[in-house]
C-alpha cells in the first residue's frame, strides 16, 4: 500500500476517510456519499489511489488519480 493512498472505510459512527500515512488522522461522516467527496478531492489534490470499502471491509472500487501504475497506452 502506497503512503499516499486514501481509502473510505466503514466505521462505527458511519464512515471514515482515511489516509494510508496517517491512519489515526481519520475523518468521519455521517453518510458514505459524504466520505466519498471528501477523499476523492483528498486523491485528487495527492494524485494518489482511492479506495473505496464497503460495509464488509472488502474493496469495491478503486480509483487512480494521476498515478496510474499500468503502463499501457490508451
Amino acid at each position: 500500500m502506497k503512503s499516499m493512498d486514501v481509502h473510505v472505510v466503514p466505521a462505527q459512527e458511519g464512515w471514515a476517510v482515511e489516509e494510508a500515512s496517517h491512519p489515526s488522522g481519520r475523518k468521519l461522516f455521517a453518510t458514505q456519499e459524504d466520505a466519498i467527496a471528501v477523499a476523492t478531492e483528498m486523491a485528487m489534490r495527492s494524485k494518489s489511489e482511492l479506495f473505496i470499502h464497503g460495509r464488509d471491509g472488502q474493496i469495491r472500487s478503486r480509483s487512480s488519480f494521476g498515478n496510474d501504475p499500468r503502463n499501457t497506452r490508451g
